[in-house]
C-alpha cells in the first residue's frame, strides 16, 4: 500500500497546530518527491516521521505544502520500523517561502542510490510558450537530449539541469548517448501545453537496461491575456511625454500672451498719463 500524509502528519502536528492564522497558512513551500532508483520499493521518512510507505520506483507524490524551514529526509527500505537504518540519506533539505521543490532518490553516475533537492521555475510563462527542463538523474555518463531527431540540449550530466523555452504544443522527445543520435530512452511524445513547466527526469540505469522518462508538470504559470507592462512606459510614457510638452508649449504661449497683453496695457497707461498732462 502507498500512502501520502498530510503535511501535519509529515511534521508531527497536533490538532492545535491546524488552527494557523491565514497569513501563518499562506506561507509555506511545497514539495514533491520522485522515486527513481529502478527495482526498489522504498519508505520514505521527513524529519522521522513516515511519510510515503511502499513507495514504488517512478511514482512522483506531492506536492506537501510545508512551513518554510529545515526538513530531514531520510529512505529506509520497506517497511522499516524507523529511519534509523536508511538506504539513502538523511539529507537536509532547506525549504524557503513561497518556493517549489522536487526531492528525487536516484543513482548517480556510477550507480550508487544518492538523493537531491531540485527548485522548480514557478515564474510566468510567455503566451503561446511552454518551459522545459530535463534533468539527468540516471545511472549514465553524459547525454544529450533530441526534439524531432535534433539535439536541443548536448552534454548533460548526472545530477545537472537544463532548462528551455519551447513553443507550446507536442514534441518527440529522446535521450542519446553524448554527441550520438540513437536513443537510449525513448522517443516519447511530450505535450507542452501552453503557460507549462515540463520536467522531464531521465533515471534509471544503462548497465542494467532500465533506463526511463518520468514527467512532472506544473501548471498555472501563462501570462494574462492582454497584459500591459506597468509604470509609464511605451506608449503610456509617450502619451504621457507628449501631453506634458504640449502643457508646457501651452502654458508659454500663455505665459506670452500675458506678458504682452501686460506690456500693451502698460504702455497704454503711460499715453493715456501723457495727454492727461498735456491738457
Amino acid at each position: 500500500m502507498r500512502k501520502t500524509l498530510s503535511a501535519a502528519a509529515v511534521l508531527g502536528l497536533g490538532a492545535g497546530a491546524l488552527s494557523m492564522t491565514p497569513a501563518f497558512a499562506a506561507e509555506h513551500a511545497e514539495l514533491s518527491v520522485l522515486h527513481g532508483v529502478p527495482d526498489t520499493v522504498v519508505d520514505v521518512y521527513v524529519n522521522g516521521e513516515l511519510t510515503l510507505d511502499d513507495f514504488a520506483p517512478g511514482t512522483l507524490a506531492g506536492p506537501l505544502e510545508l512551513p518554510a524551514g529545515s526538513y530531514d529526509l531520510a529512505i529506509t527500505a520497506p517497511d522499516a520500523a524507523d529511519a534509523s537504518a536508511p538506504i539513502i540519506g538523511p539529507v537536509t533539505a532547506q525549504l524557503e517561502t513561497g518556493m517549489n521543490y522536487t526531492a528525487v532518490a536516484h543513482l548517480d553516475a556510477a550507480g550508487s542510490p544518492t538523493a537531491a533537492l531540485f527548485t522548480n521555475d514557478m515564474s510566468e510563462i510567455e503566451a503561446g510558450k511552454s518551459h522545459l527542463t530535463v534533468r539527468h538523474v540516471a545511472a549514465a555518463p553524459a547525454v544529450d537530449v533530441l526534439a524531432g531527431g535534433q539535439p536541443i540540449i548536448q552534454g548533460l550530466e548526472n545530477p545537472n539541469e537544463e532548462t528551455l523555452p519551447v513553443d507550446a504544443g507536442t514534441v518527440s522527445a529522446s535521450v542519446a548517448a553524448a554527441g550520438t543520435t540513437d536513443p537510449v530512452i525513448g522517443p516519447a511524445d511530450l505535450n507542452l501545453a501552453e503557460g507549462t513547466h515540463n520536467i522531464v527526469y531521465a533515471w534509471g540505469s544503462l548497465e542494467t537496461g532500465n533506463l526511463q522518462l518520468a514527467v512532472q508538470t506544473l501548471e498555472g504559470m501563462e501570462q494574462a491575456p492582454g497584459a500591459v507592462p506597468g509604470g509609464q512606459s511605451g506608449l503610456a510614457a509617450q502619451e504621457q511625454s507628449t501631453l506634458l510638452s504640449t502643457g508646457l508649449a501651452a502654458g508659454g504661449a500663455l505665459g506670452l500672451i500675458g506678458v504682452a497683453i501686460a506690456a500693451q496695457r502698460t504702455i497704454s497707461s503711460r499715453r493715456q498719463f501723457a495727454q492727461d498732462r498735456q491738457r
